[in-house]
């Protein structure tokens, strides 16, 4: 048992639902791997050693991490843009926005694609203590808390990390965050501990495990005030369905994914037996030795005698592969949806003035972020005593007219990336209407290696430098 400090909320547990799928998945097949039964099962009457190496030789297709970070990119394809509201400090420190090197594009990038993966994420805007635990100022004067680098910043916070938290019609009023922080372990090392910390409006506090106790034995460890009437905290929506409440907007194409996952084990299977004939004999008679081999024979005894190997079919095999293939489509298909605009819209110009009504879902994602970075510079803007933090803007004009313009866009860059052949890009493009069907591959194939090299990757011999 828990503290009530650490125990997960049933609204927590219910925003985590999907992370430990999600984690497999953007993990690769080492985490796939490591889940073990919970994604691949083990079948009835399987031993444990085939099962075990059946799942030892098992790979994922990555369509949802790839997926994710196609999409995920798309929005900060080109830089963030400032709005003339954004007072210059507040710009300078975006230069540095989480006090880790990364700029405000780099950091909204990457929460971005937290919330489209994992359907959420959040935004804390903390500020360092000015003051020690007995409330005396741990600076003397505005100079010094700029010399020691006291300045607001921005921390990233995985739907993970989120233990619980109240609210009433104003917002949040209370917040608990589960984090990992490092302390000393002797001279030389350290080590990583729990901590909680719990926010409320206008106050802080952390808390620790008690040393030497059961885990339900917690006691706070700091406390403090702060300046702001709120929560710095802001929630990133990915696939929002109320107040702290989001889903994966493509939990479809996981589920998909781990069927995939399933689907080719059991190929890699029967493939594997498929390869191996089987030597079948018939009434060879007694006394007869098998020695099976080249320049090898066998002299039965019994005229009856029969020996043969026999072999699988294949119409399993081919069945799987199709399975398979079909698998494939669905799950580009579902990452593909994201990107289509409603009927009547064609480019984000179009979009705004029809109030934004015909907007493909990764638009609305993008929004989100714009939307929850507007307040996070707000609450920034707040630490620091300006009158307000501004606005920014995300490149959204990426929306397709149709599914199989949104689906071949990210088959072209599943080709660039080599997780696709040139042949099976020109078979998906014909199958879509894009590349006339006429086209046989054999003679377009002809026509690029006549036409050269592509721009830009011809080598240039007097450059000694050139790759």
């Amino acid at each position: 048992m828990f503290h009530p400090v650490r125990k997960q909320s049933d609204a927590a547990a219910a925003l985590n639902k999907h992370c430990a799928l999600i984690d497999a998945l953007l993990g690769g097949t080492d985490a796939m791997r490591a889940a073990g039964k919970t994604h691949l099962p083990q079948w009835p009457g399987e031993e444990d050693k085939a099962y075990a190496t059946r799942l030892a030789v098992a790979t994922l297709f990555p369509a949802y991490q790839r997926t994710i970070e196609v999409l995920g990119a798309k929005p900060f394809s080109k830089p963030i843009t400032f709005g003339k509201d954004v007072p210059a400090k507040i710009q300078a420190l975006c230069e540095d926005v989480d006090r880790q090197g990364r700029n405000l594009h780099a950091f909204l990038a990457e929460v971005g694609q937290e919330a489209l993966g994992y359907g959420f994420s959040g935004i804390l805007v903390d500020y360092p203590p000015t003051k020690d635990e007995n409330g005396r100022p741990l600076y003397v004067t505005k100079a010094d808390e700029d010399a020691a680098g006291v300045r607001p910043y921005f921390v990233q916070i995985h739907p993970r990390c989120i233990l619980g938290w109240l609210s009433d019609k104003s917002g949040l009023t209370q917040l608990r965050l589960l984090e990992a922080v490092e302390v000393p372990d002797g001279d030389f090392d350290v080590k990583t501990i729990e901590q909680v910390r719990v926010l409320r409006r206008g106050a802080w506090e952390t808390w620790r495990k008690v040393d030497n106790k059961s885990d339900d034995e917690w006691a706070p460890f700091e406390s403090g005030v702060t300046t702001l009437k709120g929560i710095p905290f802001v929630p990133v929506y990915g696939n929002r369905l109320g107040f702290m409440r989001a889903r994966p907007a493509l939990l479809e194409l996981a589920h998909a994914n781990v069927e995939h996952w399933q689907s080719k084990s059991d190929q890699q299977n029967i493939l594997h037996v498929a390869r191996v004939p089987i030597l079948f004999t018939k009434m060879l008679g007694d006394g007869v030795e098998l020695a099976v081999g080249a320049g090898t024979g066998v002299k039965a005894t019994n005229p009856d005698a029969d020996m043969k190997f026999v072999e699988h079919t294949g119409a399993a095999i081919e069945a799987g592969r199709k399975s398979i293939l079909d698998i494939e489509d669905r799950m580009r298909q579902a990452g593909a949806e994201l990107l289509v605009i409603k009927p009547g819209n064609i480019t984000e110009s179009q979009t705004l003035a029809d109030n934004e009504q015909g907007a493909c879902a990764l638009q609305k994602v993008a929004e989100n972020i714009e939307d929850s970075a507007d307040q996070a510079l707000q609450l920034m803007a707040e630490w620091l005593g300006e009158q307000q933090g501004g606005h920014v803007t995300l490149f959204k004009d990426f929306g397709a007219a149709t599914l199989a313009e949104a689906s071949a866009e990210l088959l072209l860059k599943t080709n660039q990336a080599g997780k696709l052949s040139d042949e099976s890009l020109h078979e998906e493009f014909q199958r879509r209407g894009i590349v006339k069907p006429d086209i046989n591959w054999e003679t377009e194939r002809e026509r690029i290696e006549r036409q050269g090299p592509a721009p830009g990757t011809l080598k240039d011999d007097t450059d000694p430098d050139a790759p």
